[in-house]
């Protein structure tokens, strides 16, 4: 299994890098390739949410007998596993790729950084809304901007540690 993973993560790469000579110069790869995996599994999370909040769930509420789940959060919570599993996927077998660490210690770090931008979803949209008074609109755009510099961030630093060996090697030479 980890062998179609490591091909297809090499499929992957190799369409990604295609597209990265326009931003070579002011743009590392690293960076580029997780721009580009993110922004296409975000693409992929809101093509399904749309599939299943419109036409799997129907816009309905679901009942489980001991609680009514509204049809968005349901939507997401059928959605959400998917596109962490690809998530999980593009950012270890496409960006972070010089990562030693254990593939069981990157999901459960990944498991902590998603559900960090999950909270600091909540929390900043709550605090650009309700507290600064902007339009909910304008609030997720800079939320999502906050939250992709974290999350790059995390993953960089602490789901993959990449960036302390990337600095290490630059020190030496």
């Amino acid at each position: 299994m980890r062998t179609i993973f490591e091909k297809t993560g090499q499929f992957v790469i190799n369409v990604v890098d295609w597209f990265y000579f326009p931003f070579l110069h002011f743009l590392p790869r690293e960076i580029f390739r997780y721009a580009a995996t993110g922004g296409a599994n975000t693409l992929f999370d809101i093509t399904l949410y749309f599939i299943f909040y419109r036409y799997i769930i129907k816009m309905q509420i679901i009942e489980l007998g001991f609680v009514a789940i509204s049809p968005h959060i349901a939507a997401f919570l059928l959605v959400f596993p998917i596109t962490f599993s690809t998530g999980f996927f593009l950012a270890k077998y496409v960006t972070f790729t010089s990562s030693e660490l254990k593939g069981r210690i990157q999901l459960f770090r990944y498991l902590l950084t998603v559900g960090g931008s999950i909270v600091l979803n909540y929390v900043f949209l709550k605090f650009f809304v309700e507290y600064c008074g902007l339009y909910a609109t304008l609030s997720k755009i800079l939320t999502t901007l906050l939250v992709i510099i974290y999350s790059y961030l995390a993953q960089r630093y602490f789901t993959f540690k990449t960036g302390k060996k990337l600095l290490a090697m630059r020190t030496k030479s």
